[in-house]
């Protein structure tokens, strides 16, 4: 009797999770699917765009980082605002050498990141330096393209981003970056993250505005400069340890917005081994339970 009721408890779950979650196992909302699609003339007037790529003794990526955003095709004002956070690794010093080898050295900005205050987590700390700057420069941005220093950019991947922004009356646009997969570790273990992070916020949910499921993708968010101001600004969120689910939900408040996969960007971040995937997952994984044992026991005994 107690097998026939685990059994259709388990056939109820898989039933509900095939059919009533927003079928995230299609991997359907992709920036190449016909339902994103731009139309090839974009916007009439592209707007101002800053990246902010906050960075620590990031010295194995950031040059690779900024040589592709530097490179972006995109057509209106665009710039690079790099947030030093304290590095000890030369960051600073490879990422100029970057620009200055692209002939873009005058796009790039290099902010030196100060200490860390109560209360702040230390990437917010570091975006929301970046964001002020940008904010108070001579020619504020309309929009702001929060990356990390791992993540590498195709060239056109700026302008596909505005122009779905622009159409859709987007304040977050959001794509999943493609992970490293090249370790043991990383083939064992990235594809099933990335599969469990769709289960748990299901893209077409996400994208509808009508449902509160928010999610984004902290590798690629481009950020509406006037619905982030309206929504109290990275301060309201200081303390997330999910940053960029935690952004989401901020601005979902303020207007629609999107969350798919793509092949035109991805981090070039190694994983190599089991302990360093672990630590990856681990970072943030009893915050997503809200630090609550009953959640966890739960959780361990869903598993089960």
């Amino acid at each position: 009797m107690a097998q026939d009721i685990i059994a259709a408890l388990v056939l109820a779950i898989w039933l509900y999770l095939l059919a009533a979650r927003g079928g995230f196992w299609r991997a359907a909302a992709r920036d190449d699917n016909g339902a994103l699609v731009v139309p090839p003339s974009g916007p009439s007037r592209w707007p101002a765009v800053v990246a902010v790529v906050p960075a620590r003794d990031e010295a194995e990526t950031v040059g690779e980082t900024i040589g592709a955003l530097l490179r972006q095709d995109y057509r209106g004002p665009f710039a690079v605002v790099l947030v030093d956070d304290q590095s000890g690794d030369g960051t600073a010093r490879l990422a100029r050498e970057a620009a200055a080898a692209f002939g873009a050295g005058d796009r790039l900005e290099i902010v030196s990141g100060r200490p860390l205050p109560a209360g702040w987590t230390g990437k917010l700390w570091a975006q929301s330096q970046g964001v002020d700057f940008a904010a108070n420069a001579a020619n504020a941005p309309d929009y702001l393209l929060l990356t990390d220093a791992d993540i590498v950019f195709a060239p056109g991947a700026l302008s596909s981003l505005v122009a779905r922004a622009e159409q859709d009356g987007l304040v977050l646009n959001s794509l999943m970056v493609k992970l490293r997969c090249k370790s043991f570790a990383e083939r064992m273990f990235v594809p099933a993250f990335v599969f469990f992070f769709q289960m748990l916020y299901p893209f077409a949910w996400v994208n509808d505005p009508r449902r509160a499921t928010a999610a984004a993708a902290g590798g690629c968010m481009l950020v509406r400069c006037d619905a982030l101001a309206a929504a109290g600004g990275l301060a309201s969120i200081r303390g997330a340890l999910i940053d960029d689910c935690a952004l989401a939900k901020l601005l979902k408040g303020h207007g629609p917005i999107a969350l798919a996969l793509t092949d035109c960007a991805h981090s070039v971040r190694a994983y190599p081994a089991l302990g360093d995937i672990r630590r990856m997952v681990a970072r943030t994984a009893y915050a997503q339970l809200r630090y609550s044992p009953l959640l966890l026991a739960g959780t361990v005994l869903g598993l089960a």
